[in-house]
C-alpha cells in the first residue's frame, strides 16, 4: 500500500472496502478492492485463484493490475488487496438516472452494450472462468460507447458464508443479481448468464419499474417460475423496443434451474434470428462454426508453414483465424524466428483487412504482428519497408473501426511508430487526419498512460525530419503535453517523451508566444526531475536553445532566479554531471549561444561563473570543430560583457536586488506541474 495514496473510500461491500487511490510514482488513479480474509491460508487461497485473472487480455475486461497482501495492526485483521482500474460510470448509473426521468434506454446504444458483455463474457466462459459478481455496477463505463466487465472474484472469497449473510441483510439490492444456486455458494457459467438476465431486465424495464420493485422483482422470479409474466406484457404494452425478443430472451436465461438456462453463444443466436437487433461488437460469437478436428491437430503440430497454410486456406472463417493467432502468440521467438517472419507479417495484415471489425481478432493480430515486424526489418528490410503503406492503411482503418478500444490503441500507436521510423511516407498520414486523432486520444485518454507513451512515442516520429505540410493541427500539442506533464510529474519516461516532442515543436514553430514561459518552466523541471538521463538533457537543451532564439523573454525566463535555483545552476549542474558526453556538451553550448546574443542576459552569464564552464568545453573537445565555434561565439560575447558589467556600481542597487530582474511574467495556467514558477 505504500506505493499508493489513498483519496477516497467507497461504498463497502460485504467482502470489504474499496479505495480510490492514487499511484505516487505515476499519479494514475486505481481502485483497491480489500478483502478481509480468516487468515494466512484463505487469503493465499484466494491469491492463487485469481492469479491467473492478471493474464486476461480482451477490450471489454478490466483486469486487476496488481494483487498483494497486508496486515492491518489496528484491526489486526488481514487483508487481500486487488488493484483495479478507477471508472466513474457503470450501468448502474445509466439504469439509475433512466429510471429517475422514466426514460428508455437508448436501443441502439444498448444493443452495442449487451454485445460488448456477450463478447467479453463469451471469452471468460471459453477458458472456464466464471465471473462470479456480474451485476450493473461492475460493468464500467470507460467510454460513451465502451463498457468492460470488472471485479472478477473466485470460490475463496465467494463462499464466505459470514460475508454473504451479512451482506443479504444490509445490502439486498447488490444480492438480487445473483442467480438462486449462487446462495448456496454454487458458483457457474450459468450463473453468470442469470445476473446477465437480471441485468438486461433492469434495463429494459427501468422506465416503468421503481428500484425497489424491479428489486423485489429480481428475487421473486428465484421461485416463481411465471414471475416475469407481467413485467413482459408491460414492455409490450409500453412499446419498448425489441419487447418481443426480449420476452423470449429472458425467460430462457432466468430459468431456476441451472441445466435449462441457455448458454453466451446461445443468447447471440437468439438476438440473430431478428435482422434489426444485432449486437455490435461480438466477434468470434458471430460465427457459429466450430473448428474442424483437422485443424486442431495441425495447430497441436506447431509447424509455423502448416499454420500459416491454414490462415490463408480458411480467410472467411474468424473463428479459425482467432483459434491460429492464439496458436502463434504462443510459440515462443525461436519458433516464430526470421524465416518466417515476413512471411507472417503478410498473412496478419491480410486477416486484419479481412476482419476488420472483429476486435478480438485486431487485438490478437496487432500482437503477434508487434512480435514479428522488427524480426521481418532485420530479415530484409526492403521488403518491409515496400509493404510499409499497406500495412499504415490497415492500420489507420483499424483505429478508424475501434476508437475507443484503448489496448488495441496502444498496439496500433506503438506498429505505426516502428512503421514510419523506417522512412514511410509521413504526409500520408498527415493527410489521414493522424496528428489530429492522437492529440485527441492525448486529451481523452490521458488517465491512460499507456496510451500517452504510445501517443507521444508516435508524434516525436511523425514530426522528425517530416515536411509539415499544416501545422494547424499541432497547435493544441504544447497545451496537451504540458497538461500530461502536470498530471505525471515524477514519471520520467513521461518527461522524456515530453521534452523530446516540445523540441520538436520548438523548432517548427508551433509553440504560441503565450505559452512559451510554460513549455520553459516544464523543460527546466524535466531536467530536475531526471538529470541524469542523457536523452532528456539534449532534448530539454535543444528545446530551450530554440526557444531562446526566437524569444528573450523565453531567455530571460531560463536564467531568472527562483526558489529552486536559477536555469544557470541547474546548466551547470546537468553539464558537470554528463562533462564526458560530447552531445550533451555541445547542445548546453548552443543554448549558451542563444542566451548570449542578448546584451540584457549577459551580465547574469558573467556572475553566473559559466566562463569557466565554456572554457572548459573548449579545451576539452577540441576535435569538434561545431563545438569549439559555439565556445568561442559564448566566450566572444562574455568578453565584451565583462568590462560593462563590473563597471556598475555596487551600491546602485539594494544587495537583494543586485540580481537579473526581468519584467513580471504573462501568468502561467493551473495544469502547470507542483514547484513551477508563476
Amino acid at each position: 500500500m505504500e506505493n499508493y495514496k489513498i483519496l477516497d473510500e467507497l461504498n463497502p461491500g460485504a467482502l470489504g472496502v474499496n479505495l480510490v487511490v492514487r499511484e505516487r510514482e505515476t499519479k494514475v488513479k486505481f481502485v483497491i478492492k480489500q478483502v478481509e480474509c480468516i487468515d494466512d491460508h484463505h487469503a493465499n487461497e484466494a491469491l492463487d485463484e485469481l492469479m491467473p485473472l492478471l493474464q486476461l487480455r480482451h477490450a471489454h475486461i478490466s483486469i486487476y493490475h496488481e494483487m498483494f497482501i497486508i496486515w492491518n495492526g489496528q484491526t489486526s485483521s488481514l487483508f487481500l488487496c486487488l488493484v483495479m482500474d478507477y471508472n466513474k460510470g457503470s450501468f448502474q448509473n445509466i439504469i439509475e438516472r433512466a429510471r429517475e426521468k422514466r426514460n428508455i434506454i437508448d436501443s441502439e446504444w444498448m444493443q452495442n452494450m449487451l454485445g460488448q458483455v456477450l463478447d467479453a463474457l463469451g471469452y471468460l466462459h471459453r477458458l472456464d472462468i466464471t465471473h462470479r459478481n456480474l451485476k450493473p455496477s461492475n460493468i464500467a463505463l470507460v467510454g460513451i460507447n465502451h463498457c468492460k466487465l470488472q471485479d472478477l472474484s473466485c470460490d475463496a472469497l465467494m463462499t464466505h458464508r459470514a460475508k454473504w449473510n451479512i451482506r443479504a441483510e444490509e445490502d439486498p439490492f447488490q444480492k438480487s443479481w445473483m442467480a438462486p444456486e449462487a446462495l448456496r455458494f454454487s458458483f457457474s457459467q450459468k450463473a453468470d448468464i442469470w445476473s446477465l438476465g437480471c441485468i438486461i431486465l433492469d434495463m429494459v424495464s427501468c422506465s416503468f419499474t421503481e428500484a425497489t420493485e424491479a428489486m423485489l422483482l429480481r428475487k421473486s422470479i428465484r421461485s416463481l417460475p411465471n414471475g416475469l409474466g407481467a413485467v413482459l406484457r408491460a414492455m409490450e404494452e409500453r412499446r419498448v423496443p425489441h419487447a418481443k425478443i426480449f420476452s423470449s430472451l429472458l425467460p430462457q436465461m432466468l430459468q431456476i434451474d441451472p441445466s435449462e438456462r441457455i448458454t453466451v453463444r446461445e443468447v447471440v443466436q437468439l438476438t440473430l434470428l431478428s435482422s434489426d437487433f444485432r449486437p455490435t461488437s461480438v466477434s468470434l460469437l458471430l460465427h457459429q462454426r466450430d473448428v474442424p478436428a483437422f485443424i486442431s491437430a495441425i495447430l497441436s503440430e506447431g509447424c509455423v508453414a502448416r499454420i500459416l497454410e491454414v490462415m490463408q486456406n480458411f480467410p472467411g472463417r474468424p473463428e479459425v483465424q482467432l483459434r491460429v493467432l492464439d496458436r502463434l502468440l504462443r510459440m515462443s521467438d525461436d519458433q516464430l524466428g526470421l524465416p518466417w517472419s515476413m512471411e507472417v507479417v503478410t498473412v496478419l495484415v491480410t486477416i486484419m483487412k479481412n476482419h476488420e471489425r472483429l476486435l478480438d481478432i485486431q487485438l490478437c493480430a496487432c500482437a503477434l504482428l508487434l512480435r514479428t515486424l522488427g524480426q521481418a526489418l532485420a530479415q530484409d528490410p526492403a521488403a518491409t519497408v515496400r509493404r510499409g503503406s499497406s500495412i499504415t492503411s490497415v492500420l489507420l482503418s483499424v483505429l478508424r473501426s475501434h476508437p475507443e478500444a484503448q489496448p488495441l490503441l496502444v498496439m496500433v500507436y506503438s506498429l505505426l511508430t516502428i512503421v514510419c521510423s523506417q522512412g514511410c511516407n509521413s504526409e500520408e498520414l498527415q493527410k489521414a487526419g493522424l496528428f489530429t486523432h492522437i492529440l485527441e486520444r492525448l486529451e481523452s485518454c490521458s488517465g491512460h498512460r499507456e496510451v500517452c507513451m504510445a501517443g507521444l512515442s508516435l508524434l516525436w516520429v511523425l514530426l522528425v525530419d517530416a515536411d509539415i505540410t499544416d501545422k494547424a493541427p499541432l497547435e493544441k500539442a504544447p497545451g496537451l503535453i504540458a497538461e500530461l506533464l502536470a498530471a505525471y510529474p515524477v514519471d520520467t519516461e513521461m518527461a522524456e517523451a515530453g521534452c523530446a516532442v516540445l523540441w520538436l515543436l520548438s523548432l517548427l514553430g508551433c509553440i504560441k508566444e503565450h505559452l512559451l514561459e510554460e513549455v520553459v518552466v516544464l523543460f527546466l523541471q524535466s531536467l530536475r526531475l531526471c538529470q541524469d538521463r542523457v536523452l532528456l538533457v539534449n532534448n530539454a537543451c535543444r528545446g530551450l536553445a530554440s526557444l531562446a532564439k526566437v524569444s528573450e523573454l523565453a531567455a530571460l525566463r531560463v536564467v531568472v532566479s527562483e526558489e529552486r535555483g536559477s536555469g544557470l545552476s541547474l546548466i551547470k549542474d546537468t553539464y558537470e554531471l554528463h562533462k564526458d558526453h560530447p552531445e550533451v556538451a555541445e547542445n548546453v553550448c548552443l543554448l549558451l549561444v542563444h542566451l548570449a546574443s542578448y546584451q540584457d542576459i549577459l551580465c547574469e552569464l558573467v556572475s553566473s561563473g559559466i566562463q569557466t564552464l565554456v572554457q572548459e568545453v573548449k579545451e576539452r573537445f577540441t576535435s569538434s570543430l561545431e563545438l569549439v565555434s559555439y565556445a568561442e561565439r559564448v566566450l566572444q560575447s562574455l568578453e565584451a560583457a565583462r568590462l560593462p558589467c563590473s563597471a556598475q556600481e555596487p551600491s546602485a542597487v539594494a544587495p537583494e536586488d543586485q540580481h537579473l530582474r526581468i519584467p513580471a511574467p504573462c501568468p502561467v495556467p493551473s495544469v502547470l506541474p507542483r514547484g513551477a514558477a508563476r
